[in-house]
């Protein structure tokens, strides 16, 4: 059925919100965008032909007759956002397996088209149904991992053996390594498959929010994000705790003062990937909705604002993968109040649009800071952040490059930012706050060689390009990597 959005809804997301119900329908769509996705990776394999079509139709099947058992398990499967990453990876090189002619039975082995990915996904939709199959898929490593569920280690296990899963007539799974009949053997999926035991390995859940939804922790997947390793990051147990404590305290704070925020985190679930390094960084992707990849927190007001700052960014991903707001060809470049390098239109849109909820996060805490010193950073921090999401708001329906829908979106948001200007600020904090954003404005001018304006025209600097329809888009949207978090 074709998905449609509210004229209300889309407003709300437009005004920098949306709640749950904006959320709910957006992770509908990416759901559906990756079923679709799923089959067009099948109909590629198909035109690559050898072993990566029989691989393809294998795990079609078997997702196929996942979807007949238990339509939720593959809903699970495909809405985790390793599934995301997964799919749209394995249709690129596919595509380009195609546009190269084809290399049949090989292609797997070189390592150009990794159908195994699919067939995990499959595998993961089977065991959550309880549907009787056997999978098998060549190994890289000593792991067998399922996305959305979890791994087992297998000693001794790389290149050249198969990893197995089998489900029985009851729904039991287990996972290991074909044709081995020594120790160690296979390993039986969990019931509730969350952290490590024994030889599994999952992601940790750190919380339940008040829906019911989990927010996990997961330093395991393979494809937990793009342009992370795929190898462990290896979380020990001090480090756990202090991710459990960190995430109680910003979910405390979410929930009692930025509410709105708070159900569209718990709309969920969502998935917190930790990276390994400190400083604040933060990012997320177009393809992995539902994922944010984070450096360890320093506080949980610090890893609030972080998760505010994400969810906006995964709100409008969605929508770039619903509606068309921009001509995606220009070569323009932007300056931008939150980065260093000048930025593609996409970039501003993006960049703009997490900062009006970066606004409204700091505008909630001048009402509930205590500390007169806390007090007098949330009001340096809101003065300059609506003027610096205006400031680009203004440039985008400035830029003669949206559409009709773009320009009706743009418009809402600067309606909501207006609103936020218009709120009186102490004059120290103001001035500030506007003595922090032209610092960085002079830097940027340096850094970059160019005059002190809204907008240049260069080709310098790592910039994505944006695609619609099934084909990825830009690995991390509103950025070329991970970036800083907003202070």
């Amino acid at each position: 059925m074709p998905l449609r959005v509210p004229g209300r809804l889309f407003t709300a997301l437009a005004a920098g919100g949306g709640g749950a119900e904006a959320l709910d329908l957006l992770a509908r769509a990416e759901y559906s965008r990756r079923l679709a996705c799923a089959h067009a990776v099948t109909e590629a394999a198909r035109a690559v032909g050898g072993g990566v079509a029989d691989a393809a139709g294998q795990a079609w099947e078997l997702l196929s007759a996942a979807h007949r058992a238990e339509p939720r398990a593959v809903s699970a499967v495909l809405g985790h956002p390793s599934a995301g990453t997964a799919l749209t990876g394995l249709l690129s090189r596919l595509d380009r397996a195609v546009e190269a002619g084809g290399t049949g039975p090989g292609v797997e082995g070189s390592g150009e088209v990794p159908i195994r990915w699919f067939s995990a996904l499959a595998a993961a939709a089977a065991v959550r149904a309880g549907v009787p199959a056997r999978m098998c898929w060549p190994l890289t490593t000593d792991r067998v991992f399922l996305p959305s569920l979890g791994g087992a280690d297998c000693p001794g296990a790389g290149p050249g053996d198969l990893a197995e899963v089998e489900i029985d007539a009851g729904g039991r799974a287990r996972i290991g390594v074909a044709g081995r009949c020594s120790t160690p053997g296979p390993v039986v999926v969990p019931r509730a498959p969350y952290g490590p035991a024994g030889r599994w390995r999952a992601a940790h859940r750190l919380v339940l929010l008040d829906t019911g939804a989990p927010l996990f922790l997961d330093d395991v997947d393979p494809l937990r994000f793009p342009g992370v390793p795929e190898r462990p990051l290896g979380l020990t147990a001090d480090e756990l705790r202090w991710w459990e404590a960190m995430t109680r305290e910003a979910c405390r704070l979410l929930r009692a003062h930025h509410p709105e925020t708070y159900a569209e985190l718990a709309a969920g679930p969502r998935t917190l990937v930790p990276l390994g390094s400190s400083g604040g960084f933060s990012g997320s992707s177009a393809e992995a909705f539902g994922a944010m990849a984070l450096s360890r927190p320093r506080t949980g007001r610090g890893l609030a604002l972080s998760l505010a700052h994400e969810l906006q960014h995964s709100k409008f991903a969605a929508v770039l993968h619903l509606f068309d707001l921009f001509e995606a060809e220009g070569t323009e470049r932007y300056y931008a109040p939150w980065r260093p390098d000048p930025r593609p239109l996409v970039g501003l849109f993006h960049g703009a649009y997490a900062h009006l909820g970066v606004a409204d996060f700091w505008n909630r805490r001048r009402a509930v800071e205590q500390d007169p010193g806390e007090l007098a950073r949330a009001e340096a921090h809101f003065a300059r952040w609506r003027s610096g999401a205006r400031q680009a708001t203004e440039v985008l329906l400035a830029s003669g490059r949206l559409t009709a829908l773009g320009q009706r979106f743009a418009e809402t948001m600067l309606h909501t930012l207006d609103a936020l200007c218009r709120l009186p600020v102490p004059a120290e904090a103001r001035r500030l706050g506007l003595a922090l954003a032209a610092e960085h404005r002079k830097e940027w001018a340096r850094r970059n060689g160019a005059p002190e304006a809204p907008s240049i025209e260069t080709a310098g600097g790592r910039i994505g390009e944006l695609r619609h329809g099934l084909r990825p888009a830009a690995s991390h949207v509103g950025t070329t990597g991970f970036e800083p978090a907003t202070p």
